[in-house]
């Protein structure tokens, strides 16, 4: 009984937090001022290509990490291994809030060893590891989190009931070593951005995005940044005001293991056509769009595809066109699971990569539409044998979604998501610029 009236306590706390502008239950380390913006480190990891951050949780507060993920409604946890805390509570399946976070199941009873993965009367959700596409169901419950506000040395902002969901050991199969579950950074109200800019009161609902390429022995970088915050790089450049510009869209049906009659939480853009080396492809545009009823087609971002996912007949035109704009490099045997390659040590190298010719990603149907220019650092891999292989990989026929945007075609790009706005803003690559996303560092004491 106790511990269903703390449960139920602070999950009215959290609901009026999360609902209401003016609350403060959380603040700065030593003072009561809210931060402007969090910061979560990030790192690539060598083994399997995936964007590792570190957060503080828990009743004391120990590291956690995590693979960020554009996707899941949550953040989920392994809950079953070694989680020790005093300030965990379980979300009651009668409470509004368990109701806003869309869950249609209870977890009524639970006989075994109390702890955060068994609780009694308790709301659940359906944590997934989106790298592997394998869910299951999990207690859903709050617990401290605490996350550093400078890109230095500076103060880490706690929130006290953090909502995020359990998940099973056998969860975490398949992610980087040392992680424990995945941290969220999708549009739904209870992934880190909007569920942080509501604890901190921060002022807009937004975070920068600034994926690695390569794998670091020095501090992390600041991958992510919630809230207001300039996008400074070494060796001072800043990024501040020089994004393009386009809408995210809101595909109305969730490709994901979430509930009947849920919006999708990932990220959609408009992409309305695809240009080689300035020439435009060829393709069925009625794939470029989302089907309303379906939820099949459109382009999203992905964290969790390591390259970009094309279509069939998208595939076929672009690696196509690719092919004859590059007919005077020679080709080198195919490499799984890329199919276009070539000999790497007869193709240049410039200052955004290899000297192969240029993809666009053009945004929006109207004159003067941006496009995501992409350069040889973002379109062409390392492979095997010295082979250099276009970044693409073959969808099949029917895919959910017909262009995935993978990890490499977003690494050393600033990525701005202006959740209030429903718009990306885009840098294209940084190093034109001479820097790149490792260049913003974080204190290694902060994490």
């Amino acid at each position: 009984m106790a511990r269903t009236m703390a449960s139920l306590a602070v999950s009215i706390a959290l609901l009026l937090c999360l609902l209401s502008p003016t609350c403060r239950a959380a603040t700065r380390s030593g003072g009561n001022k809210p931060p402007r913006a969090v910061m979560l480190p990030v790192r690539k990891d060598a083994a399997t290509g995936q964007y590792v951050t570190t957060f503080r949780q828990r009743t004391p507060l120990v590291p956690v990490t995590a693979v960020l993920d554009l996707a899941s409604p949550t953040v989920w946890v392994d809950c079953e291994k070694r989680y020790a805390s005093s300030t965990y509570r379980g979300l009651p399946c009668e409470s509004k809030l368990c109701r806003l976070t869309g869950s249609g199941s209870c977890a009524t009873a639970c006989y075994g060893k109390p702890g955060p993965s068994c609780l009694n009367n308790t709301c659940s959700g359906l944590p997934q590891n989106t790298a592997t596409s394998v869910s299951t169901s999990g207690n859903i419950i709050t617990d401290v989190l605490a996350l550093p506000t400078t890109p230095r040395q500076g103060p880490l902002a706690t929130a006290p009931a953090f909502l995020f969901t359990c998940g099973a050991t056998f969860l975490t199969k398949g992610l980087a070593a040392g992680a424990t579950g995945m941290a969220s950074l999708s549009r739904n109200r209870f992934a880190l951005p909007a569920q942080l800019a509501n604890t901190f009161r921060l002022p807009r609902t937004k975070f920068a995005l600034c994926l690695p390429s390569t794998p670091s022995s020095a501090a992390p970088s600041v991958g992510a940044v919630i809230g207001d915050a300039p996008h400074v790089f070494q060796p001072g450049v800043d990024l501040s005001g020089s994004l393009a510009y386009t809408p995210l869209l809101v595909n109305p049906v969730s490709g994901l293991t979430h509930f009947q009659g849920d919006k999708s939480d990932e990220y959609f853009i408009g992409v309305s056509g695809v240009k080689v080396n300035g020439r435009a492809v060829p393709l069925n545009a009625t794939l470029l769009a989302v089907n309303k009823k379906t939820g099949n087609g459109g382009a999203k971002l992905s964290t969790a595809a390591p390259y970009t996912v094309l279509e069939t007949s998208i595939y076929r035109a672009v690696t196509a066109a690719f092919a004859a704009a590059t007919a005077g490099i020679p080709r080198a045997p195919a490499v799984a699971p890329f199919k276009l390659c070539y000999d790497g040590s007869k193709v240049g190298s410039t200052r955004v990569g290899p000297a192969v010719p240029n993809i666009e990603l053009v945004l929006g149907n109207s004159k003067g539409a941006p496009s995501w220019v992409v350069f040889g650092a973002n379109s062409m891999v390392a492979a095997r044998g010295g082979a250099l292989c276009l970044a693409v990989v073959d969808g099949g026929k029917a895919p959910t979604t017909s262009v995935v945007i993978g990890g490499h075609m977003l690494e050393d790009n600033l990525l701005e998501f202006d959740l209030d706005r429903s718009r990306l803003g885009f840098s294209s690559s940084l190093l034109f610029r001479q820097t790149n996303c490792n260049n913003f560092h974080i204190s290694g004491s902060q994490l």
